[in-house]
């Protein structure tokens, strides 16, 4: 089943009872036994619900995954997958991440003596050097928040293998539309359902997806005892959001690439961060294993001060300041002092990322009218 139908077909099927042809909104919590253990599959709505259940496996497929489970949240599913370690356990991740994700890595499971390595994951003999008997889980982004770095996922999951050590890829950024770290060796796939997959800026949902039984078992286990579950009319918004998936991608790139092209040619930019340029340093990683480039980008501008940045910002009419992204309508955004504000000054600038950098999710307007936006907001 090729990609466009799977959004629409996979996982869900007409309501048995009703032959709805929409996944009902399955609203309870709990459901009745014939006799103590006797059920028809759903014993209560943490552990199992009928809505959530079509969800996951939808997202399975979109990810060529066996399983998916969801999560109340982005920080719920990574959550989720840092509570398989042990304390003395250590971690290797990019250095070029999410703020949230570097919070709960370091100050949160630090705390329970898991240890964590940040690296420019773009240079494989430097995650080489840090692999010992220790390292379990590579926390791998790509592309990267909010740099757009690429990260050869192929290659990290080489060196994940020889040290018997679990990959987790955050494909928030590009998408199932755009990649499938699944098959590029990937042994979990985390989402923040909240942006692009679910598409519309009114959910808050995270979801990993897996191949191994074992930790399908792991990973439900944690899901139910801890209860970061997300319910069923999320469950059910999501689901609609999927089915127009692969159109609002394909809008996202389009806009997002005239929009790139915009920034790169304008006097007052003095960089453009975005995989799509043939100038991008790992331009050859991102082709091979993404299908597009989307509408994530970053740039700078050529006074490179905090004040001009916040000044463009201000000014823009259809590209909204505001957290999150991968909605139908254009944000911008301001990492250093909103997404990325709980990463130290020194670890941001260290990683490449200025307090100048403006962050764009390009959404799927009329892409004149949003270049004309940007024209009118830089000058």
């Amino acid at each position: 089943m090729k990609f466009n139908t799977k959004t629409i077909h996979a996982g869900v099927f007409p309501d048995p009872t009703t032959g709805a042809i929409m996944t009902p909104i399955y609203q309870t919590s709990t459901y009745a036994q014939s006799s103590p253990g006797e059920h028809k599959g759903f014993e209560y709505s943490r552990t199992h619900n009928p809505t959530r259940s079509q969800l996951q496996d939808n997202l399975a497929a979109l990810e060529n995954a066996k399983h998916g489970l969801c999560f109340a949240g982005g920080m719920a599913a990574i959550d989720a997958v840092v509570k398989l370690l042990s304390p003395g356990d250590e971690v290797i991740s990019t250095n070029d991440l999410y703020g949230g994700s570097y919070r709960i890595f370091t100050q949160i499971f630090a705390s329970y003596g898991i240890k964590f390595h940040f690296v420019d994951m773009g240079d494989l003999d430097a995650i080489s050097a840090l692999v010992n008997d220790n390292t379990k889980l590579f926390w791998v982004e790509t592309p990267t928040n909010p740099l757009l770095k690429i990260i050869d996922i192929k290659a990290v999951s080489i060196i994940a293998k020889q040290a018997n050590a679990l990959l987790c890829v955050d494909n928030t950024f590009a998408s199932p539309y755009l990649q499938t770290p699944m098959d590029l060796g990937a042994d979990i796939v985390m989402h923040s359902v909240t942006k692009f997959i679910n598409g519309h800026s009114d959910v808050v949902m995270g979801a990993l997806v897996c191949n191994s039984d074992d930790l399908l078992d792991r990973l439900s286990f944690i899901q139910n005892s801890c209860g970061g579950t997300p319910g069923p009319q999320d469950s059910f918004l999501v689901l609609r959001g999927i089915k127009t998936l692969h159109l609002r991608m394909q809008r996202h790139c389009d806009n997002g690439r005239q929009v790139a092209q915009f920034l790169a040619d304008h006097p007052k930019v003095s960089k453009v961060y975005w995989p799509g340029f043939t100038s991008h340093p790992n331009h050859d990683v991102a082709k091979a294993q993404m299908n597009d480039f989307g509408g994530m980008m970053s740039f700078t501008l050529s006074g490179d001060s905090i004040e001009e940045a916040q000044a463009v910002i201000s000014k823009t009419k259809l590209f909204t300041l505001a957290e999150s992204l991968g909605g139908v309508e254009s944000l911008c955004g301001h990492p250093a002092s909103m997404t990325h504000a709980s990463i130290p000054k020194e670890e941001r600038e260290k990683a490449g990322l200025k307090d100048s950098l403006i962050r764009l999710s390009v959404g799927i307007e009329d892409v004149e009218d949003l270049i004309e936006d940007l024209r009118q907001a830089i000058g």
